[in-house]
């Protein structure tokens, strides 16, 4: 079968790729696009580190195919700032040292960011609930869920000047 060319928009930017059928969205985003903050682990869409935001849902894009991406917008965690402006819960895992390795992190964010966009105002309840399904074999979650707590703030400020 002839590979396919989809369009979406990733990271604010409208891109366009030629894909084969069975590609998933990991595998585009990593090798078409060149963004390797997306990280592969289990690859059955256990682990979470290869999550995504899809139209403002969290998803794994080892599960999803970069065929079902048509017409959306991804943002990946190389979407949520850069070096130079990190933004909220970047710098809040910064101040938290809520990473170790980083495997995992690319996509605690993204879960995180996805989760704090929809609920500013997340307890720390939610906030486990939501990033269980992210494993993360080295912090044991007290830094990461300190670090999302703390930049809530921001959200919701971002949440209040929208309104």
């Amino acid at each position: 079968m002839a590979p396919s060319t989809i369009h979406l928009t990733v990271n604010g930017s409208a891109r366009s790729l030629s894909v084969d059928a069975r590609t998933t969205l990991a595998d585009a985003l990593r090798g078409k696009l060149r963004l390797t903050g997306t990280h592969l682990g289990c690859e059955h869409g256990v682990c979470g580190a290869c999550t995504v935001i899809v139209d403002g849902a969290a998803v794994r894009s080892c599960l999803m195919l970069a065929l079902q991406a048509e017409g959306y917008e991804v943002t990946t965690v190389e979407g949520l700032g850069d070096a130079d402006h990190l933004g909220p819960l970047q710098l809040a895992f910064r101040k938290h040292h809520a990473l170790q390795c980083g495997f995992c992190t690319p996509g605690i964010l993204t879960t995180a960011h996805a989760l704090l966009l929809e609920e500013p105002d997340a307890d720390e309840a939610r906030i486990r609930e939501v990033v269980s399904g992210n494993l993360c074999r080295c912090t044991g979650y007290l830094p990461i869920v300190a670090a999302i707590l703390d930049a809530r703030s921001a959200y919701a400020a971002q949440a209040g000047a929208a309104a």
